[in-house]
């Protein structure tokens, strides 16, 4: 991965975004990196992982609450599965 200060980020902006396309590129300010400049393509594939990734994690939080929420025996809508849980996290504190 290329490393470039903000100084030169800005004097060779051009060349900046020429490494982009190639690599991820690290900008530092004071020797500490502040930001990292990515090409259109590597962020939409690191955005698409990221939704994918956030996607199944949802699904598998909502599977452990249909879960518990059969494993204790009650039937009902969705709004008494949302109060049994409210009621469950307010014993639990």
């Amino acid at each position: 991965m290329r490393i470039m200060t903000s100084v030169e980020a800005q004097n060779h902006f051009g060349e900046l975004i020429d490494a982009a396309q190639r690599e991820p590129v690290t900008i530092t300010r004071r020797g500490r990196p502040v930001v990292y400049v990515v090409s259109q393509q590597e962020y939409d594939e690191l955005t698409k992982r990221l939704a994918i990734n956030q996607s199944q994690v949802d699904i598998e939080k909502a599977k452990a609450a249909v879960a518990a929420f059969r494993g204790k025996g009650k039937g009902g809508a969705v709004e008494r599965l949302l109060e049994d849980r409210k009621a469950d996290r307010e014993r639990e504190e």
